[in-house]
């Protein structure tokens, strides 16, 4: 198992515009909900409405990550605050 393990250091994670990503993502959810609902009679003929329930879940669960993601911002401003301040 020795020739597998790694042999440097992983990079540091990469930082970047985690809320407007996630908010972005969001969005796009929403709206491919939004343009499959006129259709749902199409989906059921097939057994295909998976795919806008889906659409939906997506949508909630990325307002559940804009929560995470702003008070993890958030939390990272106060902790960069106070570092200063020391």
């Amino acid at each position: 198992m020795a020739k597998w393990t790694p042999k440097h250091e992983a990079p540091e994670p990469l930082e970047g515009p985690v809320v407007a990503t996630i908010t972005g993502g969001t969005i796009l959810w929403f709206v491919l909900f939004l343009v499959q609902v006129p259709f749902y009679g199409w989906f059921a003929d097939r057994d295909l409405t998976w795919w806008v329930w889906t659409c939906l879940a997506g949508g909630g669960l990325g307002l559940i990550g804009i929560w995470y993601v702003r008070k993890r911002d958030a939390a990272l401003k106060r902790a960069a605050a106070e570092a200063d301040k020391d």
